[in-house]
């Protein structure tokens, strides 16, 4: 176990290389399922929930061959339909093999899985998609059962929007026969990445981005190169480290388009966000004005974003209301803010902050991957040094943040716990 020490109050400058994409590659490794050969993906970063998907790609017989930033998959020698509850247990993503396995063996046994311990994300709309598809769906002993003589295309509706749920189910209906139309699908920049990668293995999908996704089924894909999208969070992370810090950042190799709601806000707040030939540039103010937000899917506020804008409300003029309409729990990082000084009171899925406090350093502990960035960001806007336990998780969505927040000014380390 380790712990992150930060000395706040230092303003951050500099420049910030933004990684690929997390939520983008895992997907994208996971659909090299369904082809034999060597598929070649640019721009992966090096994070704990990566390795743990090549770990169980590994598992069911797949090659996987890494360099730097570089991962080859071949599936041609595919020999498991099982994903194990010691690989899947630790990220949710895992249940992603599910529509791959189904399409290309015709049976698959994956565990429940786990993650972040921000509220139920069940994974029953996957489910009854793939019964839609044809499939037969058990649950047994912790484990989906499914099994499938051949998926038959179909028309599937999500009653609430899911953005693996539309990954898994697309995934599988490429291969399937006849036309699949996906309704209420969700409409995030990672699904679009996923529907240009399966295209390219010789997919026929359209209207990714939009509600309304449609898929051809295939007899056979064909291996691919591809390289990941820029991580929209770690953007936007970054572009609230110079806000809570009075910095100014030039965030490089990212894609504003995917950050419109959340660069609409913080200019709200009055921080300075511009676009330069080659990234963002992101100016911060010492006086922060109090904006309201509401997480929504895609193009709405991302709910990863919700508890980094939370610290820079924090020290905001001023009241603001936080509603949070994805995750039940996604406000457990509130508790370990109010030991820094935050004033925020919760009332089901709203919390009410109260501005204008100084954060003040303390000992405080992650509960998931994105209370760990916001209390990496109190951290450095506090007075004082603030210790972080339970680190694990920013280690999940985060390549070498120390590092890259180092190069900007801040004073941190990692030390054992």
């Amino acid at each position: 176990m380790e712990k992150i020490v930060i000395e706040g109050g230092r303003c951050l400058e500099g420049t910030v290389t933004v990684s690929g994409a997390k939520n983008a590659a895992l997907p994208m490794l996971v659909s090299a399922l369904l082809v034999e050969g060597w598929n070649t993906f640019h721009n992966v970063p090096d994070l704990k929930d990566i390795r743990t998907i090549k770990k169980l790609l590994i598992d069911l017989g797949a090659k996987v061959e890494t360099s730097g930033s570089v991962v080859k998959i071949d599936a041609g020698g595919l020999n498991s339909h099982e994903a194990p509850y010691n690989l899947v247990r630790t990220m949710r993503a895992s249940v992603l093999v599910l529509g791959p396995l189904l399409a290309r063996l015709g049976r698959a046994r994956v565990s429940l899985p786990g993650g972040c311990a921000i509220g139920a994300r069940p994974v029953n709309l996957h489910l009854k998609g793939l019964e839609k598809l044809g499939a037969s769906i058990s649950l047994e002993h912790g484990y989906i059962e499914a099994q499938a003589r051949s998926l038959k295309g179909a028309e599937i509706y999500f009653d609430i929007v899911t953005v693996t749920g539309s990954e898994n189910l697309m995934m599988a209906a490429v291969l399937a026969e006849g036309v699949t139309t996906l309704r209420n699908a969700a409409r995030e920049p990672e699904v679009v990445a996923l529907a240009e990668a399966l295209n390219l293995m010789g997919a026929e999908i359209t209207g990714a981005g939009t509600p309304v996704i449609t898929i051809t089924g295939v007899k056979t894909l064909k291996p691919a190169s591809f390289t990941i999208m820029p991580d929209r969070i770690e953007t936007g992370t970054f572009m609230i480290a110079a806000g809570v810090t009075q910095g100014n950042i030039k965030i490089i190799g990212c894609e504003p388009s995917h950050l419109q709601a959340v660069i609409r806000k913080l200019q709200q707040a009055g921080i300075t966000v511009e676009q330069e030939a080659d990234g963002l540039r992101v100016v911060g103010t010492e006086t922060i004005s109090s904006v309201d937000i509401e997480t929504l899917p895609y193009p709405g506020f991302p709910t990863d974003m919700q508890a980094q804008f939370m610290v820079l409300m924090c020290l905001a003029d001023g009241l603001s209301v936080i509603t949070e309409t994805i995750f039940e729990k996604r406000f457990i990082h509130v508790s370990e803010l109010q030991r820094m000084g935050a004033d925020v009171t919760v009332t089901g899925t709203t919390a009410v902050v109260k501005g204008g406090r100084r954060l003040a350093g303390a000992p405080v502990m992650a509960t998931d991957l994105r209370a760990s960035a916001s209390l990496v960001l109190a951290g450095l806007a506090a007075e004082g040094t603030t210790e972080i336990s339970r680190v694990y998780h920013i280690d999940r969505g985060y390549e070498s943040i120390e590092k890259k927040l180092a190069q900007l000014g801040a004073r941190l380390w990692r030390v054992p716990a």
